[in-house]
């Protein structure tokens, strides 16, 4: 009987420690050789994990596409946590190239490299980066200069929505990171329906914006948007309410167009 001891010992270690690898669904597990630490996902990232797996999941680490934006074409190409944006466009017959990574910006004008003031290192890379954000929501909701909250449940005509409020760190956070956004996130679909974010910069500013034409493309999900003004100092979490009641004011329309997956190329 003393020589089975140890081998139950071990087996009733073994089988809890499976169970708890096994409860993955809302919580991250470090195991090493002396502790077992579990730390529990907040609501808001719960929603955000699903909301990114729903619209592309792993697909965006490797993704690599172009597409169309207000005349000018963008590409973007993930390589995990490495990333490069780039923005082609004609400016008085000249072809300007923008090009954003994680580290730098530069600018090729007819294929030749630009000297760039601090300035217009900030302004380039705020433009190209804003556009290619958006583009690829949800995707950056997960980078480590987010804090993300679960606000609350809401009704969007007739539609159940959970509602996540997504700020930034300073550092990492980009020349905006005093921005502050809502999401909407629809329950059936996992989803983004309905978006609004408030800025600063030139006066301020309050948008909220409606998604339409979403399709898939080559697994990753791609959506327009219609875009409202609001008075500043709107509190964003009353803006769907002034939505219903036709009380904001359409501005444009933001459309991703003619958009091809490189990576098939």
């Amino acid at each position: 009987m003393t020589i089975l001891r140890p081998v139950i010992i071990l087996l009733l270690l073994a089988l809890n420690t499976s169970c708890k690898e096994r409860n993955t669904s809302n919580t991250a597990t470090v195991i090493d050789s002396t502790t077992v630490t579990t730390t529990t996902l907040s609501k808001a990232q719960q929603i955000i994990n699903k909301t990114i797996l729903a619209h592309g999941g792993d697909l965006y680490q490797t993704a690599h596409y172009a597409f169309t934006f207000r005349d000018k074409q963008y590409q973007f190409k993930n390589e995990g946590s490495n990333y490069k944006y780039t923005k082609t466009y004609i400016k008085d017959n000249d072809t300007i190239q923008d090009i954003l990574t994680n580290t730098t910006f530069s600018r090729l004008l007819n294929n030749k490299a630009v000297t760039l003031t601090e300035k217009e290192i900030v302004d380039g890379s705020g433009a190209i980066n804003s556009v290619i954000y958006f583009a690829m929501l949800p995707y950056k909701l997960n980078d480590p200069a987010v804090n993300a909250s679960y606000i609350e449940a809401t009704t969007i005509k007739n539609k159940d929505y959970a509602v996540i409020q997504i700020t930034f760190n300073e550092a990492g956070g980009g020349q905006d990171f005093d921005d502050q956004f809502y999401y909407w996130i629809n329950k059936d679909t996992n989803k983004i329906d309905y978006l609004a974010y408030s800025y600063h910069v030139n006066e301020g500013g309050v948008r909220f914006r409606s998604a339409y034409n979403s399709r898939v493309i080559d697994g990753i999900t791609f959506q327009d948007y219609i875009n409202y003004k609001a008075d500043v100092g709107t509190a964003l979490q009353t803006l769907p309410t002034l939505h219903e009641a036709d009380m904001l004011e359409k501005l444009s329309e933001i459309k991703t167009e003619n958009i091809i997956n490189l990576n098939k190329n």
